[in-house]
């Protein structure tokens, strides 16, 4: 097997695993953690600052990566803005965890989040556009996001010189379309 895994005890595999970083809804308790991290990337003009009751207020919307020693890795939220858009924001990792992944992972559990509750487009608003293209977004017209740009643009101290790039991804989902009891004859699920 590749990489050694046919050496593996199952013992060695679930420590291995143990080790690993994990995505997970936050709790109230991780309120602080989170505001921290989100404050130093505010400072370094990398997200919007966010007060803590904002994120009291959206814990919902967060999702979590939670290192084996505890304590908060990274974060991103996944913000609905309709029945079939959402927006991937507040992505923060720690310092001392970049590099190593968590980003992505992030990025991902968001996006699956949004495909399960049946949203069909995730959007970011970036200074990383390339980060994202990875991920298979592309890039769009911030101008094709009219919600967002009144929303949370406006209070932006960007907005006169945005350097944000936008960026959407499908998430594989058929558009809603037809309504219940309307499928074509011949085809069930």
């Amino acid at each position: 097997m590749p990489g050694g895994c046919d050496k593996l005890t199952p013992s060695a595999l679930l420590e291995s695993v143990a080790s690993m970083p994990k995505i997970q809804k936050p709790g109230v308790a991780d309120v602080p953690l989170m505001k921290a991290l989100l404050d130093d990337a505010a400072a370094q003009g990398h997200v919007l600052p966010r007060e803590s009751h904002e994120i009291y207020e959206n814990l919902r919307d967060f999702l979590i990566c939670r290192p084996p020693a505890g304590g908060v890795a990274g974060m991103v939220a996944l913000h609905i803005d309709g029945a079939d858009l959402a927006e991937v924001r507040s992505l923060v990792v720690s310092t001392a965890w970049r590099g190593q992944g968590i980003g992505l992972m992030l990025v991902r559990a968001a996006v699956d989040e949004a495909r399960e509750l049946g949203i069909r487009r995730v959007y970011a608003l970036t200074r990383i556009p390339d980060f994202f293209v990875k991920l298979g977004f592309v890039v769009i017209d911030r101008m094709d996001l009219p919600s967002k740009v009144f929303k949370d643009c406006s209070r932006c101290p960007m907005l006169p010189q945005c350097d944000e790039t936008a960026l959407i991804i499908e998430t594989g989902l058929a558009p809603k379309t037809a309504a219940v009891g309307t499928e074509p004859k011949g085809e069930t699920a």
